[in-house]
């Protein structure tokens, strides 16, 4: 053979190899396929199986719920018919209550009807009795007018005319002289009136004074500070004077310095800053400069906040900013003792009340008793009366035309033209003059309070005694076993008099005396 031929009989074997090769492997394969396809077709029964097991078992629960819904249903409505049948049945009731109640009433009616028809035949009879009376009067009277008229010998209108002239010149004297009583008595009612509001207004405001002057005290926690402040050769004290423009006064009062100056923004600038210095213990001319500077800062906020603090509490709205920081500069001036701003306050409070007593502008007071010594703020610094300062500061800024008015009234530097003027005077007296406000008046309002108590604990059976409400009323305890009820109004009245005739006072002192019995028994 050919090395072609072996060449193609070796090709035929492995051509025949590969096809019985091939053959066997799709058997197996499909083999393999068809157990794997049964393998899946028995998963996807078995599944099958179980799913319609679950839906068997859901059906049998949605069933078991249906036929609970079902049976609550039923519940439901066969109770809404025996609720309805429950209604029906009071209805019933109540419709044949209602018609039973309709025929009594029409009853009642008809027995009304009846007495009516009575009582106008009654009525029709006395009304034919009334005009026969009045025709027989009516007779008598024209008889006897006629007589008259013989007898007088005038004629009716001649009569009338006498008559008339007569009650004219009567009622003249009697119109003149209930003129004159009503005269005396509405002043004498104005009088009264006028001190009922003074004494209710002064009762309803109670303000706080503080007494302050020219100087300031400052507390130090030793003497060695001292030196310090002063400095070497003067130069830290001569610094503090130059940055705040008032004067330091160190002498031997023990652990003090005194701050005196005319202006008392800044005394209190002054008073801060040395504060300020004693705390750090950092004191030399530079820190000097420094810490002023930022005290004046704090001042200036404290006084924006007071002024601010003083129109919110009198409810007033809408200021200028430069009046509001005016107004909280008050807060550092005295006069005569009290400090301006809490005197102004009073007085805005003492107007306010005794205008809604008489029907006057409450607002207009009110503004006018806060901001009327608004110019002492500016009086070191301007010429002229503190009123007409402050009423020309207030025009500037738009302040309406009866504050400023009022304002400028209140010394008389301007003659008063409103009520609202008026007040604003009365309440700054009665602020200045009030017992305590100021201190040239303490002592003797002190002395009149003590002499109140004495004359109360002169009298027999007096236990212990108070003034109270600022000398406008002594209340007097008693023993109950000395003096009785009657007795006790007794002492009253006679306490009163006394009070009357050895005390000068402003208003009215109320005297009460209490008697109290206490029953007191022991368990054994």
């Amino acid at each position: 053979m050919s090395p072609i031929d072996v060449l193609l009989l070796v090709v035929a074997v492995i051509v025949l190899t590969a096809a019985v090769s091939g053959g066997v492997v799709y058997f197996a394969v499909q083999n393999e396929f068809r157990r794997h396809q049964q393998t899946q077709l028995r998963e996807v029964e078995e599944r099958a199986h179980g799913r319609l097991a679950e839906i068997e078992s859901e059906a049998k629960e949605r069933l078991l719920e249906a036929k609970e819904e079902a049976h609550r249903i039923r519940s439901a409505a066969e109770q809404e018919v025996r609720e309805a049948r429950s209604e029906f049945q009071q209805g019933q009731r109540r419709l044949q209550q209602k018609e039973e109640a309709l025929e009594r009433r029409a009853e009642q009616l008809s027995r009304r009807e009846q007495g009516l028809n009575e009582r106008e035949q009654g009525l029709a009879e006395r009304e034919r009795s009334l005009e026969q009376t009045r025709a027989q009067l009516e007779e008598s009277v024209r008889q006897q007018r006629q007589e008259l008229e013989r007898v007088a010998r005038m004629t009716r209108q001649e009569a009338q005319a006498v008559l008339i002239g007569q009650v004219e010149k009567d009622l003249h004297n009697e119109i003149a002289r209930r003129v004159k009583e009503a005269e005396l008595a509405a002043r004498d009612e104005g009088e009264r009136r006028a001190r009922v509001i003074v004494t209710d207004a002064i009762q309803r405001v109670a303000a706080d004074q503080t007494a302050e002057t020219s100087v300031s005290v400052l507390p130090l926690p030793n003497d060695e500070i001292k030196g310090r402040i002063i400095g070497r050769e003067g130069r830290n004290i001569r610094a503090l004077q130059q940055a705040t423009g008032i004067d330091l006064i160190i002498d031997d009062t023990p652990e003090a310095i005194v701050i005196s100056g005319f202006d008392p923004v800044r005394r209190e600038v002054a008073r801060t800053a040395l504060n300020k210095l004693i705390v750090d213990g950092r004191i030399h001319p530079a820190r000097i400069e420094e810490t002023v500077a930022k005290a004046r800062q704090e001042v200036a906020q404290r006084i924006k906040d007071e002024g601010e603090a003083a129109a919110v509490e009198l409810g007033v709205q809408g200021l200028h900013p430069e009046i509001i920081r005016h107004l909280g500069i008050l807060r550092f001036r005295t006069s005569y003792g009290q400090q301006v701003l809490s005197h102004s306050k009073e007085v805005a409070h003492l107007a306010a009340s005794m205008a809604a007593e008489i029907k006057a502008d409450v607002q207009v007071a009110k503004l006018a008793g806060l901001l009327h010594d608004i110019g002492k703020a500016i009086d070191h610094e301007v010429e002229g009366s503190h009123a007409v300062i402050g009423a020309d500061l207030l025009q500037r800024y738009g302040v309406p035309a009866p504050v400023v008015h009022a304002v400028r009234a209140h010394h008389y530097d301007e003659e008063p033209r409103t009520v609202e003027a008026q007040l604003l005077i009365a309440a700054d007296a009665i602020s200045a003059a009030r017992p305590g406000a100021r201190r040239e008046t303490l002592d003797a309002y002190i002395r009149r309070l003590e002499k109140l108590e004495q004359i109360a604990n002169s009298f027999s059976g007096v236990q212990q005694s108070y003034a109270i409400q600022a000398g406008r009323e002594v209340r007097i305890l008693v023993q109950p076993d000395e003096i009785d009820d009657s007795s006790a109004q007794l002492m009253a009245r006679d306490i009163a008099k006394r009070i009357e005739s050895e005390l000068s006072y402003p208003g009215q002192i109320r005297v009460t005396v209490v008697r109290e019995t206490r029953a007191i028994e022991y368990a054994k």
